[in-house]
């Protein structure tokens, strides 16, 4: 048995000893999450009663390959200074295009971001990146102080050794390097910039967090909507708050439909006067078209070995979505004959995450529904990918008194600084239903020692 089934069958045995039968450990497990903010709007942010647990092995594969995977998107940032033709291929809008050549006044593409991970029977594959304020870091740093410390989990520790990968203080470390090599002096006090949903006048839970954590460690911090904006004389601002670091939790897509290139938030990043976390440049990170450059061997082919081993072994093959030729394992294809004769295999996904489109899954469509999804995706900014399956495990569930097992889906996230792994959480859903409310981050242990 791999070493992280057996610590999940022995914490499962555990909770179903004597000591913890009455599940009064439950409640204050839940208890304790409505005491630190993290039962926002009464939903707890963790559904499930234990953690998740990886190998160290498998964390340090994952670590060397990110690192790879970034050094290899660092690499094709560089290509596309001298080819417009490259970064045409990612689909980006002009005035995306426009901000992402602004220098943001530090060498790093994402100050932090994370990778959607399917990790399974030893091997993973990244699917998708986020850089828009990558969620989870600051409510998994807290549900991992929170479960560490419970009953279950420190019996566990009797017997496997756990380490908790904590990001929040990785995070700070990471905006302060980006800042101090910008060449400005003066301490800075940050802003999180988030859009908040109409008739809502209150920060998000999660932002209102990570302000307390910067204020905790000695900076001050607001959470302001780009509305609430001001640039003079040099100075961006919120009434009388002076801002020198920008922590952005709003893609460039959204913010452009409400906003001009005028805007406070944008003059002050183009003149310097701000750093910005993360740039604009990361737009590139987030089209999933990324991915189809990565996977272009004729792009890629001369890459260095580990980068190429990376890509090969760690992404699943994409393409954007147009009546073109191209390759798949080495051999010539014509794109749309092989997506409508392939889609078990594949998924249709749009090219930016916020894009107000669906994805389509051909292993869950009739052949007619596959064919008007392609249709639709070669009218839009849509790729294809090979499908890679969410693993399922056996969670306990703590509900209206009673606790169950249940099968939820497992997707991992490595959080990347300066591209860096710098820790680790896990979402996981309810696998039984596409409608469930049992959704959200459970904290990641690695497990010391072998295994795989």
């Amino acid at each position: 048995m791999k070493l992280q089934d057996d610590a999940a069958a022995r914490y499962h045995k555990i909770l179903d000893s004597p000591e913890f039968r009455d599940l009064a450990w439950a409640e204050s497990i839940q208890h304790q999450m409505s005491e630190n903010n993290l039962a926002p709007g009464g939903r707890f942010v963790c559904p499930v009663l234990r953690p998740h647990f990886v190998t160290r092995r498998q964390y340090e594969a994952m670590s060397k390959a990110s690192e790879s995977l970034y050094s290899a998107i660092d690499r094709i940032r560089a290509m596309m200074v001298s080819s417009p033709a490259l970064l045409s291929r990612l689909e980006m809008l002009p005035a995306e295009k426009m901000l992402a050549a602004v220098n943001p006044g530090y060498p790093y593409l994402a100050v932090t971001s994370l990778l959607d991970t399917q990790l399974c029977n030893g091997s993973f594959q990244f699917v998708d990146t986020d850089t828009y304020g990558p969620s989870g870091v600051v409510y998994h740093d807290a549900l991992s102080d929170l479960f560490y410390d419970s009953g279950p989990v420190k019996q566990l520790r009797k017997k496997h050794k756990l380490a908790k990968v904590a990001g929040m203080k990785k995070l700070l470390q990471s905006m302060l390097a980006a800042y101090k090599v910008t060449g400005k002096k003066k301490f800075p006090r940050i802003a999180i910039v988030e859009f908040r949903p109409p008739f809502k006048n209150t920060p998000g839970p999660e932002q209102v967090l990570m302000a307390e954590f910067f204020r905790r460690a000695g900076f001050p911090t607001e959470v302001v909507t780009p509305d609430q904006l001001d640039y003079r004389n040099g100075q961006l601002s919120r009434g009388g708050f002076g801002i020198e670091i920008v922590y952005r939790m709003v893609s460039a897509q959204e913010f452009l439909v409400r906003f001009s290139l005028n805007h406070p938030l944008v003059r002050a990043y183009r003149e310097g006067a701000i750093c910005m976390v993360n740039s604009f440049q990361t737009e590139m990170l987030q089209k999933k078209a990324i991915f189809g450059l990565l996977t272009d061997e004729s792009i890629t082919a001369k890459f260095p070995a580990a980068e190429r081993k990376a890509i090969r072994e760690h992404l699943p093959w994409t393409r954007v979505v147009q009546p073109v030729k191209t390759t798949h394992e080495g051999k010539p294809i014509d794109l749309p004959e092989f997506i409508l004769k392939n889609r078990e295999r594949l998924v249709l996904k749009p090219n930016d995450s916020t894009a107000d489109l669906h994805s389509y899954y051909g292993s869950e469509t009739t052949d007619q529904a596959w064919d008007r999804a392609l249709k639709s995706a070669l009218r839009n900014p849509y790729v294809v990918q090979e499908r890679v399956l969410l693993p399922q495990a056996a969670f306990p569930v703590y509900q209206y008194g009673k606790m169950e097992m249940r099968n939820m889906e497992i997707e991992v996230h490595p959080h990347i600084y300066l591209g860096k792994l710098g820790g680790c959480s896990t979402q996981v859903r309810d696998a039984t239903t596409g409608f469930s409310t049992l959704e959200g981050i459970t904290p990641t242990f690695v497990l010391q020692g072998g295994g795989h």
